[in-house]
């Protein structure tokens, strides 16, 4: 059930337009608890945001410097996945940890989009389906990786959220009420913080 952009502590004066958030997935496992993570996020989104889930990292095509230079056409696959990006006006991102560091994939992904730029100066909130000492070298990375990209990483949007098995369905409902509150907090800062577009035909 949608809940009012009043529930989450906004306004139509802080949300007068549409607003897309594109949530990131690191992990490829079907049955992963950051997509999971991620869905729930999406789920406690009002009107007028819309979340979108990206699981397709595997899918991306090894990076190469050779196919990324001026005036290169990039493989279909990274195309649409920057034109994804390049819509959205914030960031969520959920990636679980592989020997002290990103996942492969998603590292690759992340590669993908250094020189296009389709999230510098945007929000991003870094959300984890486990415990604060869980992930932490994966986080250190991927805050580095998106300082360098220009992107906002907003550190009071970011949060620690254990999840156990079946504690979100297959629609994203939540039964915690202490991650549900989580979540709530997290995706009113990340709203808080998007840039407004820039002319009139950009809302909606």
């Amino acid at each position: 059930m949608k809940m009012s952009v009043d529930k989450l502590g906004l306004t139509k004066a802080t949300l007068p337009y549409l607003m897309r958030i594109v949530a990131l997935s690191g992990s490829l496992r079907r049955e992963s608890s950051n997509s999971r993570l991620l869905r729930a996020y999406a789920a406690v989104a009002p009107a007028g945001i819309e979340v979108e889930i990206f699981e397709a990292a595997g899918e991306l095509p090894p990076f190469n410097p050779d196919l990324d230079g001026e005036g290169d056409v990039p493989p279909p696959a990274v195309a649409a996945f920057r034109k994804l990006l390049g819509e959205a006006g914030a960031f969520v991102i959920s990636s679980p940890e592989y020997a002290h560091g990103l996942p492969g994939a998603f590292k690759n992904a992340l590669d993908w989009i250094v020189s296009s730029g389709e999230l510098g100066g945007k929000p991003v909130a870094l959300i984890n389906p486990s415990a604060s000492t869980s992930g932490q070298y994966a986080r250190r990375d991927l805050i580095d990786t998106l300082t360098v990209m220009g992107a906002n990483v907003l550190r009071e949007a970011c949060l620690d959220a254990p999840i156990g098995q079946g504690s979100v369905d297959a629609d994203g409902r939540i039964s915690n009420p202490e991650v549900l509150r989580k979540l709530k907090a997290s995706l009113a800062v990340l709203v808080a913080a998007q840039p407004e577009p820039s002319s009139p035909s950009d809302r909606t």
